[in-house]
C-alpha cells in the first residue's frame, strides 16, 4: 500500500508540475549588462578574417527575459558577423536569457579596404550590436582598424591546382613541391608605402636580388616565406629608428596576425630560406618572430666573403631555431637570438662564422627544451647517413650566452673534420653541476687558446629575457667585459660603445623604475 501511494504522489508532483509555465518570459526593458561596451577587434588586413571576439551579456534580473531582437546596426550589408548563443547570422529574434544568467556573442569582421575608403592605406570600420529597439535599445560599439597591403601569392589554375616550386626528387624518385611562386622583376622592391602580405613561399631567382627599404613590414601567412636561390641575394635594408616603440625604420618579418595576442606567438610562419649557392646576402636593423625557423642557411657561396652578414638583427619567438646554418659562412654584429624551441643559434655541419657583440639567449617557457642556445656541429645524421664538414672557425668576441637552462653551450665534434672555435670576452651560462663534462678537453674554459677572458654563470641581468627585453644594467657581469679593440663602435641601439664597452649586443643602461 505505502508503495501505491508513492507513486501516486510522485504523479501528483509531475502534474502539478507540468500545469507551471516554468518558461514563461518577460519582455526586456532595457537593463541588460554587458563586460563590455566596446568590442575592439584589433587590427585586420584588409580581406584577411580576424580572430573570434566574445561578450557577454548578462540578465542579473530575478526575472527571466527575452531580447526581442539583437541585430547588427547595419543589418545584412555590416562587415562583421555574429553568432549568438550558438546561432549564426546578423540578426536574431526572440533570445532568451534566464534569471540571474547570461548568453554569449561572438564577433568576427572580415572587410574590403577598396570597399570602405579607396584613398587610405587604414580605415577604422565600426559597427554596433542593438539589443531590442525604440525605448529599451542598448548598444556595444565594435571598432576595428582594418589595413590594407601588397599580397603575393602562388598563382591558382582552371583545375584548382595552385603553383608550386620544385625542389627536386625524394630518394623514392617523386618530385618535392612545396606551395610558393617566383617573384617577378616588379616585385623585387618592398618598400614601406604598405605591408606586404605573402601566402606560400616566394622565391628569388638566380641573378635576381631582392631589396627591401627602411621601414617595410612583410608578413607571412601560415607555411610562407621567402626563398633565396642559387646567385640570388637578399639586401634588407633597415634603419635605426628614432622611436623604439614603433621602430619605424627598422624592417619587420613576421605572421600575418595582427591581433595583440598573436604579436609573440612562436611558429607562425615558415622561414627565411638561403639556398646553396646564394650569395651576398645582408640585414641590417632587421626583426625577424614567430617563424618556425628565423633564418636557414644551407650552404656558403664558396667565396672568401660571408654569404650572410646580420647587423643590428633581432630574431625571436622561433618555434624551432632562430639561426640554422648549414656550412655556412656567416658574420653578425650586434646579433640577438631569444626564445626558440630548440636552439637560438645552431652551427650545423662545419662552415665559417664570426659573431661580434651578440646576445644569444633562450628563455624558452613553452614547452621542454633539450637543445641549448648555441649549438655547433660539424657533422648532420640522418637515419641513413653521416655526413661532416670542417668548421673552419667559429669566433666569438665580446658575446653572451645565456639562458634558463644550466648547459647553454654545447658541441657536437666529429672527429673525421676539423672543429676550430674560440671565445673571448664572452658571458657563458655553463653551469655543469654534475661534472658531465669535467674531462671533456673542448669544454676546457681553461685553455686559453679556446676560452680567452671568459665569464661563466654570472647574472647578465637582463630586463625581462622572457618578454625579449635583453637590455643590461650597470650590475650585469657582461658590464666592462668586452674588449674595446674588437668591440662595435656602437650598440644595437646606436649608442657609443666609449673606452669600456660591455659584452652583449646592448650597452648598459638604467632601468626604468617599476
Amino acid at each position: 500500500m505505502k508503495y501505491i501511494y508513492g507513486i501516486l504522489l510522485l504523479c501528483s508532483i509531475a502534474f502539478w508540475g507540468s500545469c507551471r509555465n516554468d518558461f514563461e518570459t518577460q519582455p526586456s526593458n532595457g537593463k541588460l549588462t554587458f563586460s563590455k561596451d566596446t568590442v575592439y577587434l584589433d587590427t585586420v588586413f584588409t580581406n584577411i578574417g580576424s580572430s573570434t571576439y566574445n561578450l557577454t551579456v548578462h540578465n542579473r534580473s530575478d526575472e527571466d527575459i527575452t531580447i526581442p531582437t539583437i541585430s547588427l546596426a547595419k543589418g545584412e550589408s555590416s562587415k562583421y558577423r555574429l553568432n549568438v548563443d550558438g546561432l549564426p547570422g546578423k540578426s536574431f529574434n526572440n533570445i532568451t536569457v534566464l534569471a540571474k544568467d547570461s548568453i554569449y556573442v561572438f564577433v568576427e569582421v572580415t572587410a574590403d579596404i577598396e570597399q570602405l575608403s579607396s584613398a587610405e592605406t587604414q580605415f577604422l570600420y565600426t559597427d554596433a550590436i542593438e539589443f531590442d529597439s525604440g525605448a529599451n535599445q542598448q548598444d556595444v560599439q565594435l571598432v576595428t582598424l582594418v589595413q590594407d597591403a601588397n599580397f603575393l601569392y602562388p598563382e591558382k589554375f582552371n583545375d584548382g591546382s595552385t603553383e608550386k616550386l620544385s625542389f627536386g626528387v625524394d630518394e623514392e624518385g617523386n618530385e618535392i613541391l612545396i606551395d610558393g611562386f617566383v617573384l617577378d622583376d616588379s616585385e623585387l622592391h618592398f618598400t614601406n608605402k604598405k605591408p606586404y602580405v605573402i601566402y606560400g613561399y616566394a622565391a628569388v631567382t638566380e641573378g635576381k636580388t631582392i631589396t627591401i627599404d627602411p621601414g617595410a613590414r612583410i608578413h607571412f601567412h601560415k607555411d610562407s616565406g621567402i626563398i633565396v636561390g642559387t646567385d640570388a641575394s637578399m639586401h634588407v635594408n633597415g634603419a635605426l629608428s628614432n622611436d623604439p616603440e614603433t621602430m619605424e625604420n627598422e624592417v619587420m618579418f613576421e605572421g600575418d596576425r595582427l591581433e595583440s595576442n598573436f604579436s609573440d606567438t612562436p611558429g607562425q610562419w615558415g622561414t627565411l630560406w638561403f639556398l646553396e649557392g646564394s650569395t651576398n646576402n645582408t640585414f641590417n636593423y632587421a626583426t625577424i618572430r614567430n617563424a618556425s625557423v628565423g633564418i636557414r642557411m644551407d650552404a656558403n657561396d664558396g667565396t672568401e666573403n660571408p654569404t650572410l652578414t646580420l647587423k643590428n638583427t633581432q630574431i625571436y619567438n622561433s618555434s624551432y631555431v632562430g639561426l640554422l646554418a648549414r656550412t655556412g659562412h656567416v658574420e653578425g654584429e650586434n646579433l640577438v637570438i631569444n626564445n626558440s624551441g630548440q636552439a637560438s643559434l645552431n652551427l650545423s655541419l662545419g662552415g665559417k662564422y664570426s659573431f661580434t657583440n651578440c646576445t644569444f639567449a633562450n628563455y624558452w617557457n613553452n614547452s621542454f627544451r633539450t637543445f641549448p642556445s648555441v649549438l655547433i656541429e660539424n657533422s648532420y645524421e640522418t637515419p641513413e647517413t653521416l655526413f661532416v664538414s670542417d668548421l673552419v672557425e667559429a669566433n666569438f668576441y665580446n658575446c653572451i650566452i645565456y639562458g634558463n637552462e644550466n648547459i647553454e653551450l654545447q658541441f657536437n665534434k666529429s672527429e673525421e673534420a676539423a672543429f676550430n672555435y674560440k671565445f673571448e670576452n664572452c658571458l657563458i651560462r655553463f653551469n655543469d653541476y654534475t661534472n658531465k663534462y669535467a674531462d671533456v678537453p673542448a669544454y676546457n674554459f681553461e685553455n686559453s687558446s679556446l676560452f680567452e677572458s671568459t665569464v661563466l654563470n654570472e647574472d647578465p641581468n637582463f630586463l625581462d629575457p622572457f618578454t625579449n627585453q635583453l637590455m643590461i644594467d650597470e650590475n650585469s657581469a657582461a658590464n666592462g667585459l668586452a674588449n674595446p679593440n674588437t668591440a662595435t663602435n656602437t650598440d644595437i641601439t646606436g649608442a657609443s660603445r666609449g673606452n669600456a664597452p660591455d659584452s652583449g649586443a646592448y650597452e648598459s643602461i638604467v632601468f626604468p623604475e617599476e
